[in-house]
């Protein structure tokens, strides 16, 4: 049997960066999707420009799970 290499999940959690809209959206899984996920919740839901500062700002903000 081949080991897999395992991962640490990742989460972003709404509630800790508080906004007008009061979200409480937690998005977790791998860094990809959590990252991927996260960045589209950001455009289509609290109005931010697709720019690699919001990526890299939600990058930095990944929390181990």
């Amino acid at each position: 049997m081949q080991q897999t290499e395992v991962k640490t999940r990742k989460f972003i959690d709404c509630r800790d960066h508080p906004s007008e809209k009061g979200c409480t959206l937690k998005i977790t899984g791998s860094e990809e999707e959590v990252l991927r996920v996260a960045v589209k919740h950001a455009i289509e839901d609290h109005g931010h420009d697709d720019t690699e500062a919001l990526k890299a700002w939600i990058s930095s903000n990944l929390e181990d799970e």
